[in-house]
């Protein structure tokens, strides 16, 4: 849905570096249009851009959430970190529901945070970085800076804010 408002955590910038150089050893290059991610909500309409950039800007009061690294997905064609954090996962449910009945099916089900380092490879491919990963695995802190608005531009994204958190 080209125009639509993504909504994601913003990674610290050890993290993201980190994350970053994971995705571009392991994603198809022709694929990989992103930096590393972790999305909170992937299309909300953009006619609520008011009312999301003023959400964010209140949430972003608050001292950033503590998030851990705690294992990681078999996508099936490629692999990802799983993210948990109950303060997170308190931050995205009450923006879902401040935006009940704006949300597309995919975000209305539920969220499994993660950010994704491989995708669209062969099951086999997928299934050997997984067990390379999972054999030197250690859980680890993720430092979320703050929250993030994007537009979708039909594959890229265009960053329209920044909402760095700002509580202690």
């Amino acid at each position: 849905m080209s125009g639509a408002l993504i909504v994601t955590a913003v990674l610290g910038d050890a993290d993201q570096h980190w994350l970053n150089d994971l995705r571009q050893r392991h994603f198809p290059p022709e694929r990989n249009h992103l930096a590393a991610h972790l999305t909170m909500f992937h299309a909300l309409p953009p006619s609520a851009e008011r009312e999301v950039r003023h959400r964010l800007g209140e949430l972003a009061k608050e001292p950033p959430p503590q998030v851990l690294i705690s294992g990681l997905i078999n996508l099936g064609g490629g692999v990802a970190y799983r993210v948990a954090s109950d303060d997170l996962d308190q931050v995205r449910a009450r923006l879902a529901a401040d935006f009940q009945g704006l949300l597309t099916a995919q975000d209305a089900q539920g969220w499994r945070p993660h950010v994704t380092i491989q995708n669209k490879v062969a099951p086999k491919a997928a299934r050997e970085l997984l067990a390379s990963l999972e054999s030197g695995f250690q859980p680890r802190p993720l430092l979320i800076h703050g929250l993030g608005l994007h537009r979708y531009l039909g594959g890229p994204w265009e960053t329209l804010q920044v909402y760095p958190f700002r509580g202690r």
